[in-house]
């Protein structure tokens, strides 16, 4: 079985992955649309990794979003700024990408994954960290 962590890990990278369709398919910039989109489906193949080491653990995937708690209102909100405007919106990825950095960040310094959780986690915050510079520069491209 996983640890509460990893597995709180990868519900967030299912909001994530499901904010970023909502935001793609909402954003009125064609430009701003493809790299939502771009970002979702990178987000995917973290999804994939995380899904991958918890069937390892023979846990069940996390393939629906988990309705209640933070990270998932806030992709929500995010997905629904995109209704009034772009530049809302933007800022509400670059908070919601470093809410995931930070979140990431504290599981690896937490010493509480196993190390196979740990080297999986390690490797997909690589790109969490790419989507928190893209949320850096769409905020400022929209500033």
């Amino acid at each position: 079985m996983a640890t509460t962590i990893f597995k709180s890990l990868t519900d967030t990278a299912f909001d994530s992955v499901e904010g970023y369709r909502q935001a793609g398919e909402k954003a009125n910039d064609p430009q701003l649309k493809q790299a939502l989109q771009q970002r979702c489906s990178q987000r995917e193949n973290s999804l994939r990794q995380m899904n991958a080491e918890l069937e390892r653990q023979g846990d069940e995937l996390v393939t629906k979003g988990t309705l209640s708690g933070e990270a998932h209102q806030m992709w929500q909100s995010i997905s629904s700024a995109f209704e009034n405007d772009d530049k809302a919106a933007a800022h509400r990825v670059e908070e919601g990408e470093d809410y995931l950095k930070d979140k990431f960040q504290e599981a690896i310094e937490s010493n509480q994954l196993e190390a196979q959780e740990l080297a999986v986690v390690q490797q997909v915050y690589n790109e969490i960290r790419e989507g928190e510079r893209f949320g850096d520069m769409i905020e400022k491209q929209y500033d």
